[in-house]
């Protein structure tokens, strides 16, 4: 099963997308898009987030639109038959892992200590997601756990701002963060597309080679 690291590739930010409307959801895409970003995620959070995530990828056939904020199985069975590319999860249960690992479709799992850590372990997984990684402890946290899980890389989510997401993927355990600041509210009611665009290039533009 492919990684999530390896589908984003060169992209460091995972952004995500939390829509009302099927409409407003293919608009938020095409703008990150514009940025020169090829994964998003769609948040399922409101009743026409499925959709949306179903017409961003006919808009969009290059882009790879994952799920997110799938919870239990039931959301995932709904995730995948609307063609997510790929899941993302707030938190897991052994069910879900399981149900994850065998529906062939790239997962990263949510994680909010060293138990949950120990426990995605155990399955084999060794990406996952730090969330809310402000309130899991963040930068402090991830650095102290470097080197007692070696072989485990992190996108942290939740609390990610301009303002730290610089020191979040300086961090050799970190791979990308993911974010919604990159997609304001106020910006999407105003229609101001192009705002969505300069911050998705901003925050895309650290790199983790140098």
């Amino acid at each position: 099963m492919q990684s999530i690291s390896s589908l984003l590739g060169t992209q460091t930010l995972l952004p995500i997308i939390q829509t009302n409307s099927v409409e407003e959801g293919v608009k938020i895409a095409h703008a990150m898009e514009q940025a020169g970003l090829h994964s998003v995620e769609v948040v399922l959070r409101s009743d026409a987030s499925l959709q949306a995530l179903s017409e961003i990828k006919k808009a969009f056939p290059k882009m790879l639109v994952g799920a997110g904020t799938v919870y239990n199985t039931t959301i995932l069975d709904a995730a995948i038959q609307a063609g997510a590319d790929y899941i993302v999860t707030p938190t897991v249960t052994n069910s879900l892992l399981l149900a994850m690992q065998g529906s062939g479709v790239p997962f990263i799992p949510g994680v909010q200590n060293m138990r949950d850590i120990a426990e995605v372990m155990e399955h084999g997984v060794t990406e996952m997601k730090l969330f809310p990684a402000e309130l899991s402890g963040g930068i402090a946290f991830l650095n102290a756990i470097s080197s007692l899980f070696k072989h485990i890389q992190f996108c942290p989510t939740g609390g990610i701002s301009p303002a730290n997401k610089d020191s979040y993927l300086a961090l050799p355990n970190v791979f990308a963060v993911g974010g919604t600041w990159v997609s304001k509210a106020d910006w999407v009611a105003a229609g101001q597309w192009d705002e969505i665009t300069k911050a998705c290039k901003a925050a895309n533009s650290f790199n983790k080679a140098a």
